[in-house]
């Protein structure tokens, strides 16, 4: 477990991937690295009752050397990334759990192809394992058929989050590949200095089957779509939970009934539990280290788009040298 500030609680949380693991019986914690010694003591108080022999590290290399551990879950600033990822498959870790977003160039997300080409990853996007979302791509075709265009709504910023509105819109369009992008960064919030870093943004993104998809910041929080098909349009809403679907040839619009999880955050054991499987098997996982390239590269190219004053840009060109800097995320190492 590299950096464990957001698990010193035993709700199962958001970014408490402590507790997602605690949920998977397959697995146990046997060692933390955090640079905050306080933080691993009181790591090691409120867990000890599930794992009473966990040891911690202030470094992840000796980490390493002395446990060797199957699996990886690193939940550090994402300008960390590269290098922890990189570090664990050399020592020969033979899964990877990796927070968002994932890199803060295109440099570093080339070193994590590389590295995962042959170890399974689980980039922590939600939605790939959440049963709302897993329901509307089973059923999209059959209710509107193939699919003309998608408009998606409420981006909140390019890449921190935006990756989890490319990697939603991605699968309910069957994983198709993005091969353009055409963008413009939205002008900062001067009161908030996160926006200075990763604004909003409004795109364009033109896919490998002649689709385009447009999205915006517009329409509120949580990821909104609408989508259009040969046989009719459906609207999802309020987060994958609503849904209204107008077939071809109906005089109004019907409302589906979504199936939804009854726990807090059910994605976290779920991608956990892929990734066991992944590594017992020898598979992949279901957001393993291509999707998690297209939905890094997306963010990145409507940066690269946008400083080109909204210009196309082929995936293939975008400036892999491109920093977008880190949130602040805690965890620093020590100057």
């Amino acid at each position: 477990m590299f950096g464990c500030h957001r698990m010193l609680l035993r709700d199962l949380t958001h970014h408490n991937f402590a507790a997602a693991f605690n949920e998977v019986a397959e697995t146990q914690i046997v060692g933390v690295f955090d640079y905050g010694e306080e933080t691993r003591a009181e790591f090691v108080t409120t867990w000890s009752d599930v794992w009473p022999d966990v040891q911690t590290f202030d470094d992840y290399g000796r980490m390493f050397h002395e446990l060797k551990p199957d699996i990886v879950c690193i939940a550090t600033r994402q300008t960390m990334h590269a290098d922890q990822v990189g570090a664990a498959v050399e020592a020969g870790a033979r899964g990877i759990l990796c927070d968002k977003p994932l890199v803060t160039t295109l440099e570093e997300m080339d070193r994590l192809l590389t590295a995962c080409a042959d170890v399974p990853l689980a980039f922590a996007l939600d939605r790939r394992w959440d049963v709302s979302y897993r329901y509307l791509r089973e059923h999209i075709d059959e209710w509107i058929g193939p699919i003309t265009s998608l408009v998606s709504y409420g981006l909140p910023n390019t890449i921190n989050h935006g990756c989890h509105w490319y990697d939603a819109l991605l699968g309910l369009l069957g994983d198709s590949e993005p091969i353009w992008v055409s963008g413009q960064l939205a002008d900062p919030d001067p009161s908030n200095e996160r926006s200075k870093l990763d604004p909003a943004s409004r795109a364009q993104i033109g896919l490998d089957n002649d689709v385009i998809v447009y999205i915006t910041a517009d329409g509120g929080k949580g990821p909104t779509f609408d989508i259009t098909g040969e046989k009719g349009r459906l609207s999802i809403l309020n987060d994958g939970k609503a849904a209204f679907l107008w077939r071809e040839g109906a005089d109004r619009f019907e409302t589906l009934t979504i199936p939804t999880a009854e726990v807090k955050w059910p994605t976290g054991p779920a991608m956990v539990e892929d990734l066991a499987k992944a590594v017992q098997s020898g598979g992949r996982t279901d957001l393993d280290i291509d999707r998690a390239r297209r939905a890094t590269e997306i963010g990145f190219a409507i940066h690269h788009s946008s400083r080109e004053n909204g210009a196309r840009i082929s995936l293939a060109d975008v400036d892999r040298s491109l920093r977008v800097e880190s949130y602040p995320w805690g965890n620093e190492p020590p100057i």
